[in-house]
């Protein structure tokens, strides 16, 4: 059987990962007690994902754990000095007054970082596209479906101040980690700029969906035409440029520029009115982060 090296969820934790930078998008590893145990544990997650995805069979196990074990050596001994600058960096923005442009370019460097990870995955992309079977495209497909059911009964909820009721309490959850708890005259400014973000749940639902589509048409082509390792990396190639490319090319760019920029002004908003406590809060996080990637980084050299 053709080998496979599975990075496509490979690829989605690593772009996990390296978004921790940015205050109003670091929950998913914020919530641990322990960074390293989080990411000491991350292939055996990063397993269970795959396979609650695909539905990996027999034959496929083996070679899908030494994939995982493989793609985290080699992250662990490229990458995590990356993560301690961005986190370095945001150190240095809270302590100052960073703007909407520096934000935003902190955006900007994530998108760049999370593509070359994607791009350095493409051959074990290619693999796993030519080892799937047809039930598990259609195991796939039916996953797919249900994210975005789990999406709409979330995020659409209601009358649209319940959309933005629901937006908000995720963002303060967000803050509340890194912060800590908000008076309420914050709450009051935070909810303010939350608000004033740009709302439309179905476009973003939408936008899913066509990458969602995009993904299971090429695993369909490749499984139909029987392509070869290098057609598929090629098309992986396009797929993978064109989800970062696409909201800079989308006939809804004025939208998705401005749901960016008015998550810039929410997280500057926090920035802006947290205490003196409420900061160091968030420097004492960053830093206990910054030394668990040390230790990592350590470790694996």
């Amino acid at each position: 059987m053709q080998k496979s090296n599975m990075p496509s969820s490979a690829s989605r934790t690593l772009r996990r990962l390296v978004m921790i930078a940015l205050i109003g998008l670091m929950g998913l590893v914020a919530a641990c007690s322990s960074l390293r145990l989080a990411y000491n544990n991350g292939d055996t997650l990063l397993y269970w994902w795959l396979d609650g995805y695909v539905d990996l069979n027999a034959d496929q196990k083996d070679w899908v754990k030494k994939d995982i074990d493989k793609l985290f050596q080699w992250h662990r001994k490229t990458q995590l000095d990356d993560y301690i600058q961005i986190l370095q960096t945001a150190q240095r923005q809270l302590a100052g007054t960073p703007t909407v442009a520096d934000l935003l370019g902190d955006f900007d460097d994530i998108k760049q970082r999370t593509e070359r990870l994607l791009l350095q995955a493409k051959p074990e992309l290619a693999d796993l596209a030519r080892s799937l079977q047809p039930e598990q495209i259609d195991t796939l497909e039916k996953k797919f479906a249900s994210n975005l059911d789990d999406f709409r009964k979330k995020n659409m909820k209601g009358s649209r101040e319940d959309q933005q009721k629901f937006r908000y309490k995720k963002s303060m959850e967000q803050f509340e980690l890194w912060f800590g708890r908000f008076s309420t005259e914050q709450e009051v400014q935070l909810r303010k700029a939350s608000d004033a973000r740009p709302l439309d749940n179905a476009l973003w639902l939408a936008e899913r969906q066509r990458r969602q589509n995009a993904i299971l048409a090429l695993v369909r082509k490749v499984q139909k035409d029987k392509l070869s390792k290098e057609a598929t990396m090629a098309l992986i190639d396009n797929l993978i440029k064109d989800s970062f490319n696409r909201l800079d090319q989308s006939e809804h760019k004025a939208f998705f520029d401005a749901s960016e920029q008015g998550t810039a002004e929410l997280i500057l908003t926090a920035i802006r009115i947290a205490t003196p406590q409420q900061k160091a809060h968030a420097q004492q996080r960053m830093q206990g982060w910054i030394g668990d990637f040390q230790s990592l980084a350590k470790d694996a050299r």
